[in-house]
């Protein structure tokens, strides 16, 4: 039996992008695949997560060596650790983002910029290649400043795409997936933020990616028990309870992850 949703909460609007490209090829091939180098460097997503473009980048934005300069002044780079990233949560997290918006209702659903939702989706976490390993591999809670630091990634992956030609919309929702409809996420954002229809499904996936999947701090956890905890931001006005209804449904639709 899926899980009951009570009658949706009295939460804030959503406002979209309103741009959409359904035309746009969408090049998803992993780390490993041959592809024609060419090809891949004007064509596919990860041509921004390899080492040559990763250090031309921080080369390109003086403002990151900025952010870095207390924790890794010598601007070390963890590909290990993002290319385990990119395989499996980045992944996860796309593959939500696509249950979500398939879920949606049809007047919600036409306002969804699925392009840059997953480009964003497999982008977000981008900026961990510059967290030190001890603090991203840590298999206990962080302690402040550890989490402090933990916190930058989103705006190093902000500062990090930037330089490329990655369009606005992917590069605010890299930026902010870690805030949310009242605001008390990071990074800091003003007062006339908006966390829009597409922002909360990314932020969403990332969230139930991330609570589902174990890590070296922490046990994976059900679907049911990952959604719980996601309800609540639904009652404390965070994520709009169309969105998540329509991961509800995501959730009780794929065989492997069946809410009981």
């Amino acid at each position: 039996m899926g899980l009951e949703i009570p009658k949706p909460l009295i939460t804030g609007g959503i406002s979209a992008n309103i741009y959409v490209n359904r035309n746009q090829n969408k090049y998803n091939t992993g780390f490993g695949q041959t592809l024609d180098n060419d090809t891949f460097e004007r064509q596919s997503i990860e041509r921004y997560t390899t080492e040559p473009a990763i250090k031309r980048m921080i080369n390109a934005n003086p403002k990151i060596q900025k952010i870095v300069k207390n924790f890794n002044p010598q601007m070390q780079l963890n590909l290990t650790e993002l290319k385990e990233l990119l395989n499996t949560h980045a992944f996860d997290t796309q593959n939500i983002a696509k249950g979500i918006a398939e879920n949606l209702p049809f007047s919600l659903k036409n306002k969804v910029n699925l392009k840059a939702i997953d480009d964003a989706a497999y982008l977000h976490d981008i900026g961990k290649i510059l967290i030190p390993k001890n603090i991203l591999n840590k298999s206990g809670k962080l302690n402040d400043l550890e989490t402090e630091i933990m916190h930058t990634h989103s705006e190093l992956g902000y500062e990090l795409l930037k330089t490329t030609d990655i369009d606005s919309v992917t590069l605010n929702l890299v930026r902010n997936h870690h805030q949310n409809a009242q605001k008390t996420g990071y990074p800091w954002v003003s007062n006339d933020f908006n966390a829009d229809l597409n922002l909360q499904i990314l932020s969403v996936s990332d969230k139930y990616s991330a609570l589902t999947e174990s890590r070296v701090y922490k046990e994976a956890l059900s679907p049911k028990q990952a959604l719980t905890i996601i309800y609540q931001d639904v009652k404390e006005g965070k994520l709009h309870p169309f969105i998540f209804r329509a991961l509800v449904n995501y959730v009780n639709n794929t065989p492997l992850s069946k809410v009981s």
